[in-house]
């Protein structure tokens, strides 16, 4: 015989699971489906994220410090009418802009007002003011404008320096991208000491490089560092579509804050020169016939501190020819091989006593001692 295996259950433990079934099929009933199914008729119950994480709350915090110094500008030009000859307000574009200082000053591109009649500045409460322009510097693109701020008071962003920042850094921009009000963007710093050329043939110089997404309309707002603090101004991109390609670049802090004074106090800015005049087109030929890089001095004007320097121009002969005078190789030991190369090393030693001139000199390199002067034009045929 085989014996039985199965183990009898008695009658008591029966009924209970009995009843443990029936109270689970009354929950089913009561959820309309399986108990661990979310009913699709109804919100979804919200699951507690937690803390933000620490670098997080460092950027809200940023953001929320910064964003009242940060503006929007809007422009318009000034248009006649072919056939009735009159004269329309229409826009022309829009930008960013910074708060200086609590005075009203505000910073932006010299881009982004060129050509205007007249510029709206947009404060983060919404709040619109007519601006007037107090100075402009096309070289380095930068403008000031001034609003009556009455006796509203908003504190400018810190200002930071651009001297001390390094490729990898986390950098935060804040503009109007598209005319969308106030937004942030964030990266790292791609490169430094790039040059940008312009379409008039100037070329800006120093930039900052960024992957920190710029569009259309971030130009002029602000670009800052993991402190908060102001290093660079937005003011243009690399992109064959138009539209951010992880190329930005901004003017450095060191530069704005070189500049933006100056523009305050005189509404210009004079850039310390030699007393040269100058010439890229014929500076470009001269180096090619001559087989040199650097910049061809063209005239000496008298008087100058070029002229005390004892530097000297071309001279050109009774039969038409041209023997090249000095040619600048390098100033303080950075090379230059064009007339805004030039300038912009210039322009770095504004308020130094002396600079150093590499120049070459019937074939031979000779070391020149200037002392720059402001007011002093650099002339351009």
């Amino acid at each position: 015989m085989v014996p039985d295996t199965h183990t009898s259950v008695p009658a008591a433990p029966r009924r209970k699971r009995a009843a443990a079934a029936l109270l689970s099929i009354a929950a089913l009933l009561a959820t309309g489906g399986a108990p661990w199914a979310a009913n699709p008729a109804s919100p979804r119950a919200v699951t507690p994220r937690g803390e933000l994480q620490a670098d997080e709350k460092a950027t809200i915090a940023l953001f929320e410090r910064s964003r009242d110094a940060v503006v929007f500008i809007t422009t318009r030009e000034r248009v006649r009418d072919f056939w009735s000859r009159n004269v329309f307000s229409v826009p022309k574009g829009s930008g960013s802009g910074f708060l200086w200082d609590e005075g009203g000053f505000i910073v932006t591109n010299y881009h982004v007002i060129e050509g205007a009649s007249e510029a709206t500045v947009r404060l983060a409460d919404g709040t619109d003011y007519r601006s007037t322009l107090i100075g402009a510097s096309p070289e380095h693109d930068i403008a000031v404008l001034r609003i009556k701020l009455g006796d509203k008071r908003i504190a400018p962003i810190p200002l930071g320096t651009s001297r001390d920042l390094r490729v990898g850094q986390k950098v935060f921009a804040i503009g109007n991208p598209f005319g969308l009000d106030w937004t942030l963007t964030s990266g790292i710093v791609s490169a430094l000491d790039r040059s940008l050329g312009e379409d008039d043939g100037r070329a800006i110089h120093h930039l900052i490089q960024t992957d920190a997404a710029i569009n259309p309309g971030n130009s002029g707002g602000p670009l800052l560092d993991s402190a908060g603090r102001l290093i660079g101004m937005n003011t243009a991109i690399y992109s064959p579509s138009g539209a951010s390609a992880g190329i930005g670049f901004a003017v450095p802090a060191d530069t704005v804050n070189r500049v933006v004074p100056e523009l305050i106090r005189s509404g210009r800015y004079e850039r310390p020169n030699l007393g040269l005049e100058l010439d890229e087109r014929v500076n470009a030929r001269l180096a090619r016939m001559l087989d040199v890089r650097g910049v061809v001095i063209v005239r000496v004007e008298r008087g100058s501190s070029a002229e005390a320097a004892g530097l000297r121009g071309l001279t050109v002969t009774s039969n038409g020819s041209v023997i090249a005078g000095d040619i600048i190789t390098a100033v303080d030991g950075k090379s230059v091989d064009s007339v805004d190369k030039l300038l912009a090393l210039l322009d770095d030693k504004r308020g130094a006593g002396q600079v150093q001139l590499s120049v070459l000199r019937q074939g031979k390199t000779v070391i020149v001692q200037v002392r720059p002067q402001r007011g002093e034009g650099v002339s351009r045929l």
